[in-house]
C-alpha cells in the first residue's frame, strides 16, 4: 500500500478490492451511500465496478467520493487505521475540501459574471437612451435655428415696412 490513492485508477481498483473482500452487492453499496445521505445511480455504480472501468473516466466528487466514503468511510480518520489508510483518507479528504472550495469560488465567479452581464445590459440601454435623446436635441436645435432665422426676417420686415412709417406720421 505504499502507493497512495492519488489518481482515479488507483481509487477504482481499491474500491473493487474492498467490494470483493466485503462481498458487497450493488444494492448494499447503495444502502451504505444512503446512510451517508449520498447517492449514485445503480447504472453508474455498475459502470464503476465493471471490468476495465479503472481505465475509464469518472467524476471524483459526484461518483467516486460517495462510493469511497461508503466503502472506506473516508470522511473519518480513525486512530486505529493503518498509517497508509490514514494517509489515503487524508488525501481524499483534502481533495474533497479542495473541490468544495473551488466549487464555491466558481459559483462566486458565475454570480459575478451574471452581475456584469446585467450591468452591461443596463449600460447598453442607457447608451441607447442617450443617443436617442441626443438626436432629439439635435432636431430641436435645428428647429430653433430655423425659427430664429424666421423671426429675424419677420422683425426686419416689420422694421422696414413702409406702412410702419406712414402710421407714425
Amino acid at each position: 500500500m505504499a502507493d497512495l490513492m492519488v489518481n482515479t485508477r488507483d481509487v477504482i481498483l481499491r474500491l473493487k478490492k474492498v467490494k470483493h473482500e466485503k462481498k458487497l452487492s450493488l444494492d448494499k453499496i447503495i444502502k451504505l451511500m444512503e446512510q451517508n445521505n449520498e447517492y449514485v445511480s445503480k447504472t453508474t455504480l455498475s459502470r464503476v465496478f465493471a471490468k476495465g472501468s479503472e481505465d475509464q473516466s469518472f467524476r471524483y466528487d459526484a461518483t467516486l467520493r460517495p462510493i469511497a466514503n461508503a466503502l472506506l468511510d473516508i470522511e473519518t480518520i480513525e486512530t486505529y487505521d493503518d498509517p497508509n489508510i490514514q494517509a489515503m483518507k487524508s488525501i481524499l479528504k483534502l481533495k474533497k475540501d479542495l473541490i468544495e472550495e473551488l466549487t464555491g469560488e466558481l459559483k462566486g465567479y458565475e454570480e459575478l459574471k451574471t452581475q456584469v452581464e446585467h450591468q452591461q445590459k443596463t449600460i447598453d440601454l442607457l447608451n441607447e437612451q442617450i443617443a436617442y435623446k441626443d438626436s432629439r436635441i439635435d432636431k430641436l436645435l435645428a428647429t430653433n435655428e430655423r425659427q430664429s432665422v424666421i423671426i429675424e426676417r419677420i422683425t426686419e420686415r416689420l422694421m422696414t415696412c413702409p406702412c410702419r412709417s406712414e402710421s407714425r406720421g
